[in-house]
C-alpha cells in the first residue's frame, strides 16, 4: 500500500476481528494488534468476521461501535450473519452498521438476508462470487457472455452487482484484476438475469465452517 504512491484516502482498507476475538477486552486487543501491524492510527471498515454463540451479540456490537467512537475505524461491518442477527445487531447498535458481508454466486440463493440487509441501508459484499472457479464453467454463461463480448467470469460477476451486490473475487493474476473490472461496463437484460438466476440450487454453500451460525432457508 504504501509502496503504490496513492494517497491514504485512496485506498479503502478493511479489516476484522476473528470470531474467538469477540470478547469485550479481547475485541480490543485484537483491534490494536491488527492496527501495529498495519502500522495505521484507523481503518476504513471494522467487521466482525463470523458470529460466536459464546459471546453475546450485544457484548460484540457494543466493542464495534466503541471502535468506531475512538476513531479507530471509519465504518462498521458484519460478516456471515443471518437475518435474525442482522435484525438484533441493529438493535443494539449505537453507530450505523455499514456492511454485510456474506458468500454469494449463481448457484447460493440469498435474496432473503440481502433483502435484509439493504433493508436497513448496509451495503452488500459478496465473497466467493465465482463460485471458487466453478461457475465460469456453466454453458448458461459462457453463451451469454459471448453475446455481450463478455467472459463468463465477468458475466457471473455482472449478476451479482446488477442486485446492487458488491462482489469481491480474489485474484493473483494482474489480467485477471482487469478481467473482473471489465464486469461494469455492461448490462445483462432482465430475461438473462433470470436465466442465470434458474442455476440456483439447494446446498450450494461453499463455506460454513464449525462458527457459521444457523442459515436462513
Amino acid at each position: 500500500m504504501r509502496g503504490s504512491g496513492l494517497k491514504r484516502e485512496d485506498i479503502f482498507l478493511t479489516t476484522k476481528v476473528w470470531f474467538t476475538q469477540l470478547a469485550s477486552g479481547d475485541f480490543e486487543r485484537s483491534v490494536d494488534e491488527s492496527l501495529k501491524r498495519l502500522a495505521l492510527p484507523w481503518v476504513d471498515l471494522l467487521m466482525i468476521h463470523w458470529p460466536n454463540a459464546q459471546v453475546p451479540l450485544s457484548e460484540s456490537i457494543a466493542a464495534l461501535c466503541k471502535m468506531k467512537k475512538a476513531g479507530l475505524t471509519k465504518h462498521i461491518g458484519v460478516a456471515n450473519f443471518n437475518i435474525a442477527m442482522i435484525e438484533e445487531a441493529v438493535k443494539l447498535a449505537s453507530q450505523p452498521i455499514a456492511v454485510l458481508q456474506i458468500e454469494t454466486h449463481a448457484y447460493l440463493d440469498q435474496s432473503k438476508v440481502i433483502a435484509a440487509a439493504h433493508r436497513h441501508g448496509m451495503a452488500v459484499v459478496g465473497y466467493c462470487p465465482l463460485a471458487r472457479g466453478k461457475v465460469p464453467a456453466e454453458a448458461a454463461l459462457q453463451r451469454i457472455g459471448k453475446a455481450h463480448g463478455k467472459t463468463p467470469a465477468q458475466v457471473a460477476l455482472r449478476f451479482l452487482e446488477q442486485q446492487q451486490i458488491i462482489p469481491i473475487p480474489r485474484t493473483s493474476k494482474r489480467e485477471r484484476l482487469a478481467e473482473n473490472l471489465g464486469s461494469l461496463d455492461f448490462k445483462l437484460s432482465e430475461a438473462e438475469m433470470a436465466e442465470i438466476a434458474k442455476l440456483q440450487r439447494p446446498d450450494s454453500r461453499i463455506v460454513s465452517p464449525p462458527q457459521a451460525p444457523k442459515w436462513d432457508a
